[in-house]
């Protein structure tokens, strides 16, 4: 029995000897592994899929804005008394709501006389300025307002904006520490191009939203309506406007004379001296 106890001690520290061979060797092997170094075309690869990660976290994520970007743009027809005195006051409402007028379009008919207008105003004032101008019209034929939600695009762009300087950075930081060769070189900077052109664009297209957000247009058609008259078949002129064109007649031809003796003073000297010889020879 003793014998037996003595063998089956001797087994267990065998495999106990064993198993701690068998881990010492293995972590020894592990350590001497050498780690091979990570190509630049790798590290393009691992910034396309954290691209990709980036864009599909940010579809999920996307910041709630405060405030809702609406883009209000209206387009007015108003029948006033007079039209450049109505023009007049509307320039003052316009000015005192900090806004501008950017075009302006006058026609005189035999009909009417129409002044059109854009007006680009704070979206803050919008409302203000538009409870204002009806108050200037005899008669209003229509208000046209129309508001445009780009709320989800603006988020849109923004997130994707921001992933593109992320992956910009990662493009430089890359040519900066891992292209060595010329091919890597070129490479990197062809990804660069492409990514700024995309950055570029897509910066545009914000301050393209965020500038017709924050200015709405107005447009304003104002006319009033005058006696029709009609065109005379023929035209006859008074005699004041007959003096009026003797006396300008007149003066013209005398600048017309003094600028032609002006002109030919070479001649009229040349044919002075000439003149002055032979009379002085035909008395000899």
């Amino acid at each position: 029995m003793r014998t037996n106890k003595l063998n089956q001690k001797v087994k267990i520290l065998t495999v106990l000897f064993s198993v701690g061979l068998l881990l010492s060797c293995s972590k020894d092997y592990k350590e001497q592994v050498p780690v091979e170094g990570v190509e630049v075309s790798e590290l393009y690869e691992s910034v396309e899929d954290a691209k990709t990660t980036v864009l599909e976290s940010n579809e999920v994520k996307k910041e709630i804005p405060q405030k809702q970007k609406i883009i209000k743009s209206a387009h007015v027809r108003y029948k006033v008394n007079k039209v450049k005195m109505a023009t007049g006051q509307i320039n003052k409402m316009v000015q005192q709501f900090n806004g501008y007028i950017s075009d302006q379009r006058f026609q005189n008919t035999i009909y009417q006389i129409e002044n059109r207008f854009t007006i680009k105003v704070p979206e803050q004032h919008f409302d203000v300025l538009m409870d204002s101008l009806v108050k200037i019209a005899e008669f209003v034929d229509y208000e046209n307002i129309t508001t445009q939600d780009v709320t989800e695009e603006y988020i849109d762009l923004k997130s994707r904006l921001k992933t593109k300087l992320e992956v910009k950075q990662r493009y430089e930081t890359i040519l900066r520490q891992r292209a060595k060769t010329v091919k890597d070189i070129l490479a990197t900077e062809e990804k660069l191009r492409v990514i700024q052109e995309e950055i570029e664009a897509s910066q545009g297209r914000l301050n393209y939203l965020t500038n017709k957000v924050s200015f709405s247009t107005i447009q304003v058609d104002l006319y009033e309506t005058v006696d029709y008259k009609e065109t005379p078949e023929s035209y006859t002129r008074t005699f004041f406007s007959k003096t009026k064109e003797g006396f300008s007649f007149g003066w013209k031809l005398i600048e017309s004379i003094v600028l032609g003796i002006i002109y030919i003073w070479p001649l009229i000297l040349i044919g002075g001296l000439l003149f002055f010889i032979i009379k002085k020879r035909l008395r000899k």
